[in-house]
């Protein structure tokens, strides 16, 4: 039992993503002394939360056999819309207001790209490369965007909130737990029932599969991929909230550009780039990766000039682990039809 567990296990990317962080975690341990005190693993945490939100709803994107890279132009547009009008309104309350007007601005963001990708069968990759040029138009030509410096107390409030606040012993140096882990907690357990457990879920893993089989299976699979791009808009929207509420201001460009980091950190963590195969739990270890690389380089004692490096070799490596997978389960899937067929 233990052996199958073991071996079952190894077969994993989840297994070898996972050692890589513990190892990744013991050098840095060794070499700064800081990596395992209860502030530095709290900042890591904290600074898991927006690339967290938005690898869950690019997953959801992966596993259906598309590549979105027009989130983070989305969450920017709905989220600077959505400061500047109750900014301009004087707007005193809280966070209830700011949670819907961002909901349903990424709703309607993302409902247009379902439109152009589930209605009218227009690529994935092509289209959202589109609408983000278009997103960011609107935001710095129509809008004529610009850093807002004070936003609204009920947002500033909610992004100093914390959880509990975590001391390093020796420096004294402390770190918030934000409140807004709850929101990222409450996401990630909300898409782990929905891709685990719902026909909906499976219509996702079945598209990314194969469409045609998808189909004639009895999926509604215009209605699926509609629905799962404006669940993406409005995933992605509340994470750039986020992103504002603990930053204390809206900077219309600061999320630009994430998307490959976040798609980096999604195959890494086993996800097939080519659509059908992954987990969320992969997903968030290979996050988990991408934002340790990020967060500790300094610790290190590399010069953050090389983020860059090191971010772009882990793409490749993800990007070449997956293309790795397709062709050996392309090769197992021939070489078993052939034996049927010699039979």
């Amino acid at each position: 039992m233990v052996s199958k567990t073991l071996k079952k296990l190894t077969q994993r990317n989840e297994f070898y993503i996972f050692i890589v962080i513990m190892l990744l975690s013991v050098v840095i341990e060794i070499r700064s002394g800081q990596f395992f005190t209860p502030n530095n693993l709290v900042d890591i945490a904290s600074a898991l939360i927006v690339p967290g939100m938005f690898a869950i709803g690019a997953f959801m994107v992966i596993v259906s056999g598309g590549i979105d890279v027009s989130f983070p132009a989305l969450a920017s547009l709905s989220v600077y819309t959505a400061t500047r009008i109750l900014t301009d309104a004087n707007y005193k309350g809280g966070m209830l207001l700011p949670i819907l007007m961002v909901v349903a601005f990424g709703a309607l963001l993302g409902a247009l790209n379902g439109f152009f990708i589930a209605y009218l069968k227009l690529p994935t990759l092509i289209i959202t490369l589109g609408t983000s040029s278009v997103f960011k138009g609107i935001m710095q030509g129509v809008l004529n965007s610009t850093q807002i410096a004070t936003i609204p107390i009920g947002m500033k409030q909610f992004g100093l909130g914390a959880l509990f606040v975590a001391e390093n012993q020796s420096s004294g140096l402390t770190s918030r737990m934000p409140t807004a882990m709850i929101m990222l907690l409450a996401v990630l357990f909300i898409a782990y029932i929905v891709l685990r457990y719902t026909m909906y879920g499976r219509g996702l893993y079945a598209i990314g599969g194969n469409e045609t089989s998808a189909y004639r299976a009895g999926f509604n699979v215009r209605a699926i991929k509609f629905m799962l791009y404006v669940s993406v808009g409005i995933v992605s929207s509340l994470a750039g909230l986020i992103r504002v509420c603990m930053m204390g201001q809206c900077h219309p460009t600061n999320m630009l550009g994430m998307e490959m980091m976040i798609i980096a950190g999604i195959v890494l963590g086993g996800t097939s780039i080519s659509g059908g195969a992954g987990s969320l739990t992969g997903c968030m270890i290979g996050t988990i990766l991408i934002v340790m690389v990020q967060n500790s380089l300094i610790l290190l004692g590399v010069p953050t000039f090389w983020q860059g490096f090191f971010l772009g070799m882990l793409i490749i490596l993800g990007t070449g682990i997956s293309a790795m997978q397709v062709s050996r389960a392309g090769s197992r899937a021939f070489k078993k039809t052939a034996g049927e067929a010699a039979k």
